[in-house]
C-alpha cells in the first residue's frame, strides 16, 4: 500500500517545517514502513548546515526515520488520532553524508511492543547504500 504527502498528513502529526516525509511506498499497519524523502537544496537547515558544504542533519534523519516508524504504528485501526513521542534512540549509526539531489529511502520495522511502548528497527539509504542505522522507542499518547 502507498500513501501520497496527503494521506500521510492524515496520520502523521507533524506539518511544515517538521514533515519530513514525502511519500510512503510500502507499509503494514503495526508492523513496517518504508517511505521516501526528497531532499532539496531549498531547506532551511541547508542555510546553516553547512553553507559552503549542504550536508542534511543527522538529527534530521533519525526524525525522518522515526516518522516512517510513525506511519506503521499510527496506521493501526486503535491507533489512529493518537501521537507517537519518541522514548529513545539506541545503538544510531551514521554510515554516509546525505545531499541535496539524494532520495533518501527509510524503512521502520516494529519488533516488539508492549502496552502503549514499542521498539522499531530503522535504516535509511542512498542509492542502495546505507546512510543511518538505529533502533528507535516510542510511546503512544
Amino acid at each position: 500500500m502507498e500513501l501520497n504527502s496527503n494521506q500521510i498528513q492524515e496520520i502523521n502529526p507533524h506539518r511544515y517545517p517538521f514533515a519530513l516525509v514525502d511519500r510512503i511506498i510500502d507499509y503494514k499497519p503495526g508492523e513496517y514502513a518504508k517511505g521516501i524523502k526528497c531532499v532539496s537544496v531549498n531547506e532551511m537547515h541547508f542555510c546553516g548546515h553547512f553553507p559552503s558544504h549542504h550536508v542534511m542533519p543527522g538529527v534530521l534523519i533519525v526524525e525522518a526515520l522515526a516518522q516512517v516508524g510513525c506511519i506503521a504504528i499510527l496506521s493501526k485501526e486503535e491507533n489512529k488520532g493518537k501521537i507517537a513521542f519518541f522514548g529513545g534512540i539506541k545503538n544510531c549509526r551514521f554510515k554516509g553524508q546525505v545531499i541535496p539531489g539524494d532520495v533518501l529511502e527509510m524503512e521502520c520495522v516494529l519488533t516488539k511492543q508492549k502496552g502503549p511502548v514499542g521498539i522499531g528497527e530503522a535504516i535509511a539509504k542512498v542509492d542502495g547504500k546505507v546512510v543511518c542505522k538505529a533502533e528507535l522507542t516510542f510511546a503512544i499518547q
